[in-house]
């Protein structure tokens, strides 16, 4: 790994909050309020959405999974499509690129008349979803000095999770396919904004050298990198077994564990953002006091632990105390960003788009073997049993990972990776 120069200084007369409004930040922190309004949008209408398509009963749980995992399979092949495009192309144009699939995609699904045409444009969506966050956290590092870019991808955070939030009462005051447009349509409004946005300097600076840039197989050339790759994989996996299997389809839970009322399941994915909307704070806050990633990143899988053994073996007969559960679940998944910022910040210019994108895609493309992993366990163990044995299992790959991984609040970001 080689330096591109010196980090520049922090600009004289420039406050912290002055940089965190600059144009590139608040339109990285938009694109992910977009991106995460129309990726749980899904899980929002997913039981009216199928109801409108003729599909009931015991088939909204199957079908629910298989669109689920149609979106999740996009987002994979969009993972790397887009992380590859940003190193070699620049993160500006996955920024456009992605957001313009996904909105289009949205709109087409406010469209639907079968199955079949929800199952390929949810998997359409998913390739546009992929590139949002990767891109947005990858630009907002290089672009803030190494003191304050954990303030940065925290508003990114939050304004990402206020999309998922939206998304619940967007979904409660229209009908599902009126919430899709609406997605759709605030993305392509979105569009214009980004006109005036300039790239990353140190990403410029890097392209003044002739270097491998998005290079996929660097990160199978040398053990480290690989290693490294993996481990940032490894350590976000509980985010989305909370968010995949425990909130998704907690309806099916919540009649498993004796819950005498129905769980709406929109309600549920409201409240567990909104909890996540403050984890996401309380987490880069606490990470600038620490001057530490690690450190919180732990604190916070303990506490996600902690929660996923009170929605799972306690006997919470109140629908209230069920949704309070959710947003101390919400809470601790409140670490996704720090997870993000963590990978962007192992790698290289040259690679960082790259593994910035694709290391939250395949965690997100993981609760496709991880819901089939509970779908295989439910006959034999049941159904709370089986996601409990799936979620300790999470969480003891996620907290292996992290303690091999190294710490990066300090480290500096003007570098490459070499071949």
């Amino acid at each position: 790994m080689k330096p591109l120069s010196t980090l520049e200084p922090l600009p004289p007369n420039r406050s912290i909050l002055s940089q965190l409004l600059q144009l590139p930040v608040l339109v990285a922190a938009l694109g992910y309020l977009v991106d995460m309004y129309d990726l749980f949008l899904f899980s929002v209408v997913r039981v009216p959405s199928l109801k409108g398509l003729g599909i009931d009963g015991d088939q909204l749980l199957s079908k629910g999974i298989l669109l689920l995992n149609a979106q999740m399979a996009g987002m994979l092949i969009g993972g790397i499509f887009w992380g590859i495009l940003g190193d070699k192309r620049g993160r500006l144009s996955v920024l456009f690129g992605s957001i313009l699939l996904y909105s289009l995609a949205n709109i087409a699904n406010g469209f639907i008349t079968s199955l079949d045409q929800y199952v390929l444009l949810r998997f359409i969506a998913g390739i546009g979803l992929a590139g949002e966050l990767g891109a947005g956290i990858t630009l907002v590092t290089e672009i803030l000095p190494k003191e304050i870019r954990g303030y940065g991808t925290t508003l990114v955070a939050t304004m990402g999770v206020l999309g998922a939030i939206l998304a619940y009462f967007i979904a409660d005051l229209f009908n599902w396919r009126i919430s899709y447009f609406i997605g759709g349509g605030m993305g392509l409004i979105l569009l214009i904004l980004r006109v005036n946005i300039l790239e990353s300097g140190i990403f410029t600076r890097s392209r003044q050298r002739v270097l491998p840039r998005g290079n996929v197989l660097m990160l199978f050339s040398s053990r480290s990198r690989l290693r490294k790759y993996i481990q940032c994989i490894l350590v976000g996996l509980p985010i989305w077994f909370v968010v995949g299997i425990l909130i998704t389809f907690s309806p099916e839970l919540g009649k498993a564990l004796g819950l005498t009322e129905p769980v709406a399941a929109g309600k549920a994915v409201m409240l567990s953002f909104s909890g996540q909307v403050l984890g996401d704070i309380v987490s880069g806050f606490l990470s600038q006091y620490l001057k530490s990633r690690k450190k919180v990143i732990r604190l916070f899988m303990l506490l996600s632990l902690a929660f996923m053994l009170v929605y799972l073996l306690v006997p919470l007969t109140d629908l209230t105390l069920f949704y309070a559960v959710c947003v101390c679940l919400g809470f601790a998944n409140g670490y996704w960003t720090l997870f993000v910022t963590i990978a962007a910040e192992l790698f290289g210019t040259n690679l960082r788009a790259t593994v910035a994108t694709t290391v939250p895609n395949f965690v997100r493309g993981a609760t496709i073997p991880l819901s089939a992993l509970f779908v295989q366990l439910k006959p034999g163990l049941g159904t709370v049993y089986s996601a409990l044995v799936v979620g300790l299992l999470t969480i003891a790959l996620a907290l292996a990972a992290l303690t091999y991984l190294d710490e990066t609040f300090t480290k500096d970001l003007d570098y490459v990776e070499e071949v």
